[in-house]
């Protein structure tokens, strides 16, 4: 199977390659810019399947669809959430949210090798991806969760939530009057549930409240850690694969 890999971030990359070679699976090539990859399919024989980043370094990814008639499969990676992925009219087999996980990496290559004699070229309405990358459709988010406190029932406002975060198979919400609640949801579900300007999901574990970030600092690895204004029950370590979504984010 032929695999190429097309992302900007080397070390997102070459992370994704070694995923790849733990499921028995080879990406020789990593291409890192638009210019570079219509230049690479310009002179080579189109893949098998395409990991591709939604955003790089001089564009679009999809500028590279629109220069080059490519007949692979694809899978997208990408920061970008759910809902604005819903605009893809394409034979895709899957998209990835970074920080990209092990377990939906080996689902979105199963649900490859399941279709994978039935793939045909790949088509895309660029007009409506962009417009919704640029100006996402206007919807509403969650304001408020309902959570048991004993035999009660309390309404908890969504900006009084400093992070949300999993632990022991629960999700948790914690508050800036310091309390913990258990949640009757997942990280995944709290996706397309909280205000994207608001809330980011920072590492596979934790959603923080940009309102509640007091600190930030350089950690190993070229990873940060932030501190909020109340929780300091575990440290809180943005991700490396993430921390050029979260400044760009803060922007």
């Amino acid at each position: 199977m032929n695999i190429i890999i097309i992302e900007d971030e080397k070390p997102s990359a070459r992370r994704l390659q070694r995923m790849l070679t733990e499921l028995q699976m080879e990406a020789e090539v990593m291409l890192h810019s638009v210019e570079e990859s219509i230049e690479w399919f310009q002179n080579n024989e189109h893949p098998d399947l395409i990991f591709l980043d939604i955003q790089l370094s001089d564009g679009l990814s999809f500028e590279i669809f629109e220069t080059i008639d490519i007949n692979s499969a694809v899978i997208f990676t990408t920061a970008y959430d759910e809902y604005a992925l819903q605009a893809f009219k394409l034979n895709s087999i899957d998209y990835l949210l970074k920080p990209i996980d092990d377990d939906d990496l080996e689902r979105a290559v199963s649900k490859y090798k399941e279709r994978a004699p039935k793939q045909q070229s790949v088509t895309l309405d660029f007009n409506d991806i962009k417009k919704l990358l640029v100006n996402p459709i206007e919807r509403e988010y969650k304001k408020r969760f309902s959570v048991k406190v004993g035999q009660h029932l309390k309404l908890i406002t969504i900006d009084d939530i400093e992070c949300f975060y999993s632990e022991n198979k629960g999700t948790y919400a914690f508050t800036s009057q310091g309390r913990n609640y258990l949640l009757d949801t997942t990280l995944e579900q709290l996706e397309n549930e909280l205000e994207p300007h608001k809330f980011f999901r920072i590492n596979r574990k934790f959603y923080v409240n940009v309102n509640a970030i007091n600190d930030m600092v350089s950690y190993t690895n070229s990873r940060l850690q932030i501190k909020l204004n109340t929780y300091q029950e575990q440290d809180i370590i943005v991700a490396r694969e993430r921390v050029k979504d979260f400044k760009d984010w803060l922007a």
